[in-house]
Protein backbone atom coordinates (compact mmCIF):
# COMPACT_ATOMS: atom_id res chain seq x y z
CA UNK A 1 0.00 0.00 0.00
CA UNK A 2 1.32 3.43 -0.91
CA UNK A 3 1.71 6.09 1.74
CA UNK A 4 -1.51 7.81 2.83
CA UNK A 5 -2.74 9.69 5.89
CA UNK A 6 -3.91 6.36 7.35
CA UNK A 7 -0.60 4.57 6.76
CA UNK A 8 0.59 5.15 10.38
CA UNK A 9 -2.63 3.51 11.60
CA UNK A 10 -2.07 0.42 9.46
CA UNK A 11 1.59 0.23 10.48
CA UNK A 12 0.60 0.49 14.14
CA UNK A 13 -1.98 -2.29 13.83
CA UNK A 14 0.45 -4.61 12.06
CA UNK A 15 3.21 -3.87 14.57
CA UNK A 16 0.85 -4.56 17.46
CA UNK A 17 -0.14 -7.86 15.88
CA UNK A 18 3.51 -8.90 15.51
CA UNK A 19 4.26 -7.97 19.11
CA UNK A 20 1.19 -9.86 20.36
CA UNK A 21 2.16 -12.98 18.44
CA UNK A 22 5.75 -12.91 19.75
CA UNK A 23 4.57 -12.24 23.34
CA UNK A 24 2.06 -15.10 23.36
CA UNK A 25 4.59 -17.49 21.85
CA UNK A 26 7.11 -16.47 24.50
CA UNK A 27 4.45 -17.06 27.17
CA UNK A 28 3.96 -20.63 25.88
CA UNK A 29 7.69 -21.30 26.21
CA UNK A 30 7.89 -19.79 29.71
CA UNK A 31 4.86 -21.73 30.95
CA UNK A 32 6.24 -24.95 29.54
CA UNK A 33 9.47 -24.45 31.50
CA UNK A 34 7.87 -23.19 34.72
CA UNK A 35 5.09 -25.81 34.88
CA UNK A 36 7.47 -28.65 34.11
CA UNK A 37 5.71 -29.75 30.94
CA UNK A 38 7.12 -33.18 29.99
CA UNK A 39 7.14 -32.05 26.36
CA UNK A 40 8.92 -28.80 27.18
CA UNK A 41 11.79 -29.41 24.75
CA UNK A 42 9.42 -30.17 21.88
CA UNK A 43 7.27 -27.16 22.80
CA UNK A 44 10.30 -24.88 22.71
CA UNK A 45 11.40 -26.22 19.33
CA UNK A 46 7.91 -25.85 17.91
CA UNK A 47 7.59 -22.34 19.34
CA UNK A 48 10.89 -21.30 17.74
CA UNK A 49 9.78 -22.90 14.45
CA UNK A 50 6.47 -21.06 14.70
CA UNK A 51 8.25 -17.71 15.19
CA UNK A 52 10.56 -18.45 12.24
CA UNK A 53 7.61 -19.37 10.02
CA UNK A 54 5.74 -16.25 11.09
CA UNK A 55 8.73 -14.04 10.30
CA UNK A 56 9.25 -15.81 6.97
CA UNK A 57 5.82 -14.60 5.91
CA UNK A 58 7.05 -11.00 5.66
CA UNK A 59 10.06 -12.02 3.55
CA UNK A 60 7.82 -14.17 1.35
CA UNK A 61 5.39 -11.30 0.85
CA UNK A 62 8.15 -8.90 -0.24
CA UNK A 63 9.57 -11.40 -2.73
CA UNK A 64 6.14 -12.24 -4.11
CA UNK A 65 5.44 -8.59 -4.98
CA UNK A 66 7.62 -8.93 -8.04
CA UNK A 67 5.51 -11.86 -9.33
CA UNK A 68 1.95 -12.04 -10.54
CA UNK A 69 -1.21 -11.98 -8.46
CA UNK A 70 -1.56 -15.78 -8.63
CA UNK A 71 1.97 -16.27 -7.29
CA UNK A 72 1.31 -13.91 -4.38
CA UNK A 73 -1.99 -15.60 -3.51
CA UNK A 74 -0.57 -19.13 -3.63
CA UNK A 75 2.44 -18.28 -1.48
CA UNK A 76 0.19 -16.56 1.07
CA UNK A 77 -2.13 -19.56 1.33
CA UNK A 78 0.79 -21.97 1.74
CA UNK A 79 2.29 -19.80 4.45
CA UNK A 80 -1.03 -19.55 6.34
CA UNK A 81 -1.49 -23.34 6.12
CA UNK A 82 2.02 -24.01 7.48
CA UNK A 83 1.46 -21.58 10.34
CA UNK A 84 -1.88 -23.21 11.20
CA UNK A 85 -0.45 -26.74 11.17
CA UNK A 86 2.42 -25.76 13.46
CA UNK A 87 -0.04 -24.06 15.81
CA UNK A 88 -2.24 -27.20 15.91
CA UNK A 89 0.71 -29.35 16.92
CA UNK A 90 1.80 -26.82 19.52
CA UNK A 91 -1.68 -26.49 21.02
CA UNK A 92 -1.89 -30.28 21.23
CA UNK A 93 1.26 -30.27 23.40
CA UNK A 94 0.55 -27.13 25.44
CA UNK A 95 -2.87 -25.68 26.29
CA UNK A 96 -1.33 -22.21 26.61
CA UNK A 97 -0.80 -22.22 22.86
CA UNK A 98 -4.58 -21.94 22.47
CA UNK A 99 -4.27 -18.20 23.14
CA UNK A 100 -2.26 -17.83 19.93
CA UNK A 101 -5.54 -18.24 18.10
CA UNK A 102 -6.29 -14.55 18.69
CA UNK A 103 -3.52 -13.15 16.38
CA UNK A 104 -4.29 -15.99 13.96
CA UNK A 105 -7.84 -14.63 13.67
CA UNK A 106 -6.47 -11.41 12.18
CA UNK A 107 -4.26 -13.29 9.76
CA UNK A 108 -7.20 -15.35 8.49
CA UNK A 109 -9.39 -12.26 8.16
CA UNK A 110 -6.68 -10.40 6.27
CA UNK A 111 -5.28 -13.12 4.02
CA UNK A 112 -8.07 -15.54 3.14
CA UNK A 113 -10.87 -15.02 0.59
CA UNK A 114 -14.19 -13.70 1.79
CA UNK A 115 -15.92 -17.08 1.99
CA UNK A 116 -13.08 -18.80 3.84
CA UNK A 117 -12.45 -16.14 6.48
CA UNK A 118 -15.44 -16.95 8.67
CA UNK A 119 -14.89 -20.69 8.34
CA UNK A 120 -11.23 -20.37 9.33
CA UNK A 121 -12.06 -18.17 12.34
CA UNK A 122 -14.88 -20.49 13.44
CA UNK A 123 -12.79 -23.65 13.00
CA UNK A 124 -9.79 -22.28 14.86
CA UNK A 125 -12.08 -21.04 17.66
CA UNK A 126 -13.59 -24.52 18.10
CA UNK A 127 -10.11 -26.08 18.09
CA UNK A 128 -8.91 -23.65 20.76
CA UNK A 129 -11.97 -24.40 22.92
CA UNK A 130 -11.44 -28.13 22.48
CA UNK A 131 -7.74 -27.86 23.35
CA UNK A 132 -8.49 -25.95 26.54
CA UNK A 133 -11.22 -28.45 27.50
CA UNK A 134 -9.13 -31.56 26.81
CA UNK A 135 -6.01 -30.35 28.61
CA UNK A 136 -8.00 -29.22 31.66
CA UNK A 137 -11.57 -29.28 32.80
CA UNK A 138 -14.27 -27.61 30.77
CA UNK A 139 -15.05 -24.12 32.05
CA UNK A 140 -17.20 -21.22 31.05
CA UNK A 141 -14.10 -19.07 30.59
CA UNK A 142 -12.50 -21.68 28.34
CA UNK A 143 -15.52 -21.53 26.04
CA UNK A 144 -16.50 -17.88 26.24
CA UNK A 145 -12.92 -16.54 26.02
CA UNK A 146 -12.15 -17.83 22.50
CA UNK A 147 -15.66 -16.88 21.33
CA UNK A 148 -15.27 -13.31 22.60
CA UNK A 149 -11.81 -13.13 21.07
CA UNK A 150 -13.22 -14.28 17.73
CA UNK A 151 -15.96 -11.64 17.88
CA UNK A 152 -13.52 -8.88 18.74
CA UNK A 153 -11.19 -10.00 15.96
CA UNK A 154 -14.00 -9.97 13.42
CA UNK A 155 -15.09 -6.46 14.46
CA UNK A 156 -11.53 -5.14 14.32
CA UNK A 157 -10.94 -6.92 11.01
CA UNK A 158 -14.01 -5.33 9.49
CA UNK A 159 -12.87 -1.95 10.75
CA UNK A 160 -9.45 -2.53 9.22
CA UNK A 161 -11.01 -3.41 5.87
CA UNK A 162 -13.17 -0.29 6.00
CA UNK A 163 -10.16 1.87 6.76
CA UNK A 164 -8.20 0.25 3.93
CA UNK A 165 -11.07 0.85 1.49
CA UNK A 166 -11.36 4.46 2.61
CA UNK A 167 -7.61 4.92 2.25
CA UNK A 168 -7.69 3.49 -1.30
CA UNK A 169 -10.63 5.74 -2.21
CA UNK A 170 -8.87 8.77 -0.76
CA UNK A 171 -5.67 7.90 -2.61
CA UNK A 172 -7.61 7.66 -5.88
CA UNK A 173 -9.23 11.03 -5.16
CA UNK A 174 -5.85 12.62 -4.46
CA UNK A 175 -4.49 11.14 -7.68
CA UNK A 176 -7.40 12.58 -9.65
CA UNK A 177 -6.91 15.97 -7.99
CA UNK A 178 -3.21 15.92 -8.89
CA UNK A 179 -4.05 15.02 -12.48
CA UNK A 180 -6.59 17.85 -12.60
CA UNK A 181 -4.00 20.23 -11.18
CA UNK A 182 -1.50 19.15 -13.85
CA UNK A 183 -4.11 19.68 -16.55
CA UNK A 184 -4.88 23.15 -15.23
CA UNK A 185 -1.17 23.93 -15.12
CA UNK A 186 -0.82 22.71 -18.70
CA UNK A 187 -3.75 24.89 -19.76
CA UNK A 188 -2.18 27.88 -18.05
CA UNK A 189 1.12 27.18 -19.78
CA UNK A 190 -0.65 26.96 -23.14
CA UNK A 191 -2.40 30.26 -22.45
CA UNK A 192 0.89 31.83 -21.43
CA UNK A 193 2.61 30.56 -24.57
CA UNK A 194 -0.24 31.87 -26.70
CA UNK A 195 -0.14 35.26 -25.00
CA UNK A 196 3.63 35.47 -25.45
CA UNK A 197 3.35 34.55 -29.11
CA UNK A 198 0.71 37.24 -29.57
CA UNK A 199 2.98 39.76 -27.84
CA UNK A 200 5.91 38.80 -30.07
CA UNK A 201 3.71 39.13 -33.14
CA UNK A 202 2.65 42.63 -32.10
CA UNK A 203 6.24 43.64 -31.35
CA UNK A 204 7.50 42.32 -34.70
CA UNK A 205 4.64 44.00 -36.50
CA UNK A 206 5.26 47.34 -34.81
CA UNK A 207 9.07 47.26 -35.23
CA UNK A 208 10.56 44.98 -37.86
CA UNK A 209 7.61 44.91 -40.23
CA UNK A 210 7.07 48.65 -40.05
CA UNK A 211 10.78 49.27 -40.52
CA UNK A 212 10.96 47.04 -43.60
CA UNK A 213 7.87 48.72 -45.01
CA UNK A 214 9.45 52.14 -44.51
CA UNK A 215 12.73 51.01 -46.11
CA UNK A 216 10.82 49.67 -49.09
CA UNK A 217 8.93 52.95 -49.54
CA UNK A 218 12.09 55.07 -49.21
CA UNK A 219 13.98 52.95 -51.73
CA UNK A 220 11.06 53.07 -54.11
CA UNK A 221 10.97 56.87 -53.76
CA UNK A 222 14.72 57.08 -54.38
CA UNK A 223 14.36 54.87 -57.43
CA UNK A 224 11.68 57.10 -58.92
CA UNK A 225 13.39 60.37 -57.97
CA UNK A 226 16.43 59.77 -60.17
CA UNK A 227 15.82 56.97 -62.69
CA UNK A 228 19.21 57.53 -64.36
CA UNK A 229 21.34 57.69 -61.22
CA UNK A 230 24.39 55.45 -60.84
CA UNK A 231 23.83 52.37 -58.76
CA UNK A 232 20.13 52.28 -59.54
CA UNK A 233 20.26 48.52 -59.94
CA UNK A 234 21.53 48.24 -56.36
CA UNK A 235 18.69 50.41 -55.13
CA UNK A 236 16.16 48.28 -57.02
CA UNK A 237 17.71 45.07 -55.64
CA UNK A 238 17.57 46.46 -52.09
CA UNK A 239 13.93 47.42 -52.54
CA UNK A 240 13.02 43.95 -53.83
CA UNK A 241 14.94 42.32 -50.98
CA UNK A 242 13.08 44.50 -48.46
CA UNK A 243 9.77 43.54 -50.10
CA UNK A 244 10.58 39.83 -49.86
CA UNK A 245 11.67 40.16 -46.24
CA UNK A 246 8.54 42.14 -45.42
CA UNK A 247 6.38 39.38 -46.92
CA UNK A 248 8.27 36.75 -44.91
CA UNK A 249 7.88 38.81 -41.75
CA UNK A 250 4.13 39.13 -42.25
CA UNK A 251 3.84 35.39 -42.81
CA UNK A 252 5.83 34.86 -39.61
CA UNK A 253 3.49 37.18 -37.73
CA UNK A 254 0.45 35.25 -38.99
CA UNK A 255 2.06 31.97 -37.89
CA UNK A 256 2.81 33.37 -34.46
CA UNK A 257 -0.62 34.62 -33.55
CA UNK A 258 -3.83 34.12 -35.46
CA UNK A 259 -5.46 37.10 -33.79
CA UNK A 260 -8.95 36.37 -35.11
CA UNK A 261 -8.77 32.84 -33.73
CA UNK A 262 -7.81 34.10 -30.27
CA UNK A 263 -10.34 36.89 -30.12
CA UNK A 264 -13.34 35.52 -32.04
CA UNK A 265 -13.01 31.72 -32.23
CA UNK A 266 -12.48 29.15 -34.98
CA UNK A 267 -15.74 29.67 -36.86
CA UNK A 268 -15.40 33.44 -37.00
CA UNK A 269 -11.74 33.21 -38.05
CA UNK A 270 -12.56 30.86 -40.93
CA UNK A 271 -15.51 32.98 -42.06
CA UNK A 272 -13.32 36.08 -42.05
CA UNK A 273 -10.70 34.31 -44.16
CA UNK A 274 -13.41 33.05 -46.50
CA UNK A 275 -14.79 36.55 -46.98
CA UNK A 276 -11.45 38.31 -47.40
CA UNK A 277 -9.25 35.76 -49.17
CA UNK A 278 -11.05 32.71 -50.54
CA UNK A 279 -14.39 33.87 -51.89
CA UNK A 280 -14.74 35.53 -55.25
CA UNK A 281 -17.54 36.31 -57.69
CA UNK A 282 -16.85 32.91 -59.27
CA UNK A 283 -16.40 30.96 -56.04
CA UNK A 284 -18.65 30.49 -52.99
CA UNK A 285 -17.05 29.30 -49.74
CA UNK A 286 -19.27 27.90 -46.99
CA UNK A 287 -18.03 27.59 -43.40
CA UNK A 288 -19.87 25.15 -41.15
CA UNK A 289 -17.89 25.56 -37.95
CA UNK A 290 -19.00 26.64 -34.48
CA UNK A 291 -17.52 29.87 -33.20
CA UNK A 292 -16.34 28.16 -30.00
CA UNK A 293 -14.71 24.72 -30.08
CA UNK A 294 -13.87 22.80 -26.92
CA UNK A 295 -10.26 22.33 -28.01
CA UNK A 296 -6.92 23.69 -26.78
CA UNK A 297 -5.67 26.71 -28.66
CA UNK A 298 -2.59 24.94 -30.15
CA UNK A 299 -4.86 22.33 -31.70
CA UNK A 300 -7.25 24.98 -33.02
CA UNK A 301 -4.27 26.81 -34.51
CA UNK A 302 -3.12 23.63 -36.23
CA UNK A 303 -6.59 23.05 -37.69
CA UNK A 304 -6.71 26.64 -38.88
CA UNK A 305 -3.34 26.25 -40.63
CA UNK A 306 -4.45 23.01 -42.27
CA UNK A 307 -7.62 24.69 -43.52
CA UNK A 308 -5.61 27.63 -44.85
CA UNK A 309 -3.23 25.32 -46.72
CA UNK A 310 -6.04 23.28 -48.23
CA UNK A 311 -8.02 26.37 -49.28
CA UNK A 312 -4.89 27.84 -50.84
CA UNK A 313 -4.79 24.79 -53.11
CA UNK A 314 -8.49 25.21 -53.87
CA UNK A 315 -7.99 28.84 -54.83
CA UNK A 316 -4.89 28.24 -56.93
CA UNK A 317 -5.57 24.93 -58.65
CA UNK A 318 -9.14 23.62 -58.37
CA UNK A 319 -11.12 26.10 -60.51
CA UNK A 320 -14.02 25.31 -58.14
CA UNK A 321 -17.21 27.32 -57.92
CA UNK A 322 -18.10 26.00 -54.47
CA UNK A 323 -16.07 24.94 -51.43
CA UNK A 324 -17.19 23.86 -47.96
CA UNK A 325 -15.25 23.81 -44.68
CA UNK A 326 -16.67 21.87 -41.74
CA UNK A 327 -15.36 20.82 -38.34
CA UNK A 328 -17.14 18.20 -36.21
CA UNK A 329 -16.16 17.50 -32.61
CA UNK A 330 -17.20 14.51 -30.50
CA UNK A 331 -15.95 12.93 -27.26
CA UNK A 332 -13.19 10.92 -28.93
CA UNK A 333 -11.92 13.13 -31.72
CA UNK A 334 -12.31 15.98 -34.16
CA UNK A 335 -12.81 15.89 -37.94
CA UNK A 336 -11.98 18.65 -40.42
CA UNK A 337 -13.43 18.34 -43.93
CA UNK A 338 -12.72 20.59 -46.89
CA UNK A 339 -14.51 19.78 -50.13
CA UNK A 340 -14.86 21.51 -53.48
CA UNK A 341 -16.48 20.87 -56.85
CA UNK A 342 -13.36 21.70 -58.84
CA UNK A 343 -11.54 19.80 -61.53
CA UNK A 344 -9.97 17.35 -59.10
CA UNK A 345 -6.78 15.32 -59.56
CA UNK A 346 -5.33 11.85 -59.17
CA UNK A 347 -3.91 11.60 -55.60
CA UNK A 348 -1.78 8.57 -56.50
CA UNK A 349 -0.04 10.43 -59.31
CA UNK A 350 0.55 13.47 -57.11
CA UNK A 351 2.02 11.40 -54.28
CA UNK A 352 4.25 9.47 -56.70
CA UNK A 353 5.52 12.70 -58.23
CA UNK A 354 6.13 14.18 -54.76
CA UNK A 355 8.11 11.07 -53.77
CA UNK A 356 10.37 11.58 -56.81
CA UNK A 357 10.68 15.29 -56.12
CA UNK A 358 8.92 16.31 -59.32
CA UNK A 359 5.73 17.70 -57.77
CA UNK A 360 5.04 21.29 -56.77
CA UNK A 361 2.20 20.26 -54.39
CA UNK A 362 4.02 21.60 -51.35
CA UNK A 363 0.73 22.55 -49.67
CA UNK A 364 -0.56 18.98 -49.64
CA UNK A 365 2.80 17.67 -48.42
CA UNK A 366 2.93 20.25 -45.61
CA UNK A 367 -0.63 19.38 -44.61
CA UNK A 368 0.23 15.68 -44.44
CA UNK A 369 3.31 16.38 -42.32
CA UNK A 370 1.34 18.59 -39.93
CA UNK A 371 -1.37 15.93 -39.52
CA UNK A 372 1.26 13.27 -38.85
CA UNK A 373 2.78 15.47 -36.15
CA UNK A 374 -0.64 15.49 -34.48
CA UNK A 375 -0.90 11.66 -34.74
CA UNK A 376 -3.89 12.13 -37.02
CA UNK A 377 -5.06 10.67 -40.32
CA UNK A 378 -5.31 12.53 -43.63
CA UNK A 379 -7.60 11.25 -46.38
CA UNK A 380 -7.62 12.77 -49.87
CA UNK A 381 -10.60 11.77 -52.01
CA UNK A 382 -10.40 13.23 -55.49
CA UNK A 383 -11.11 12.30 -59.08
CA UNK A 384 -10.52 14.17 -62.30
CA UNK A 385 -13.56 16.30 -62.97
CA UNK A 386 -15.32 15.24 -59.76
CA UNK A 387 -13.91 17.63 -57.16
CA UNK A 388 -11.80 17.00 -54.07
CA UNK A 389 -12.53 16.22 -50.41
CA UNK A 390 -9.78 16.41 -47.80
CA UNK A 391 -10.57 14.84 -44.42
CA UNK A 392 -8.43 15.19 -41.29
CA UNK A 393 -9.24 12.96 -38.30
CA UNK A 394 -7.56 13.68 -34.97
CA UNK A 395 -8.00 11.47 -31.91
CA UNK A 396 -8.30 13.13 -28.53
CA UNK A 397 -6.92 11.43 -25.43
CA UNK A 398 -9.33 10.33 -22.58
CA UNK A 399 -8.21 13.07 -20.18
CA UNK A 400 -8.87 15.79 -22.69
CA UNK A 401 -7.16 16.87 -25.90
CA UNK A 402 -3.59 17.87 -25.54
CA UNK A 403 -3.53 19.58 -28.85
CA UNK A 404 0.20 20.07 -28.80
CA UNK A 405 2.14 19.43 -31.95
CA UNK A 406 5.20 17.32 -31.67
CA UNK A 407 8.52 18.99 -32.12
Amino acid sequence: MSHTALTPVFVGLRTSLHILFAALTSLVVVRALVDGNPNAAVVIVLAVLLIITYGFGGVLARRARGGGANARTLSTYVWALMLSCEWLVLVWLSPDAAYLVFPLFFLYLHLLPRGWRTLAVLGSTLLAIAALGLHSEWTVGGVVGPLVGAGVAIVIGLGYKSLAAEAAERELLVKQLLETRDQLAQTERESGVLAERARLAREIHDTVAQGLSSIQLLLHAAERADPDAAGLEHVRLARETAAVNLADTRNFIRELAPAALVEQGMGAALRRLAETQWQSPEREVRVRVADVLDLPMPLQTALLRIAQGAMANVVKHSEATQATISIERDRSGVRLMISDNGRGFDPALVEAAAARGFSDSFGLTATRERVEQLDGALTVDSQLGAGTTITVDLTLNPLGPSGEEKA
